[in-house]
């Protein structure tokens, strides 16, 4: 038993004396390795930018679709306060608040058979509120109901 201890010893020392001569001759890394890692960081950074970009567009869109409905009212509680002479095709900004929305309305005569007489008392009004040079577009329609 004790010979095969020996030879046990001798086989653990030969594999520790080996393991250490490999790492003695492996001391840097090989141009395959940086080469490969190199490319895994490649592919990495690459994605975390698309998708940057992407969490920046999201934001944008979601500002403006919370923002334009809000801006729309408030346009058309002004236009509704206004009288009947007052109404006609306008266009303007929202000031220094929000200096990249536009607004533009446009004011039309209702036609429908099925009201008659009741449709030339209505008034069709379309509130177009658009940002970033119109890349983004809000619609809005309403319909004013004028009683002389």
């Amino acid at each position: 038993m004790k010979i095969a201890l020996n030879h046990h010893q001798r086989r653990a020392m030969t594999a520790e004396q080996t393991a250490a001569r490999s790492l003695q001759l492996q001391r840097g890394f090989t141009l395959l390795e940086i080469m490969v890692a190199l490319s895994i960081i490649a592919i990495v950074l690459v994605s975390v930018y698309k998708m940057h970009a992407q969490t920046v567009s999201m934001n944008n869109e979601v500002r403006f679709y919370a923002t334009a409905p809000m801006l729309a009212q408030i346009k058309m509680a002004e236009i509704e306060s206004e009288s009947l002479e007052d109404l006609g095709d306008d266009s303007g900004d929202f000031g220094d608040e929000f200096p990249d929305y536009r607004w533009n309305i446009v004011i039309d005569d209702v036609e429908s058979t099925a009201l008659e007489n009741i449709a030339k008392d209505l008034k069709k009004i379309d509130l177009l509120i658009s940002s970033n040079n119109d890349a983004f577009i809000y619609n809005l329609r309403a319909y004013k109901y004028l009683k002389d």
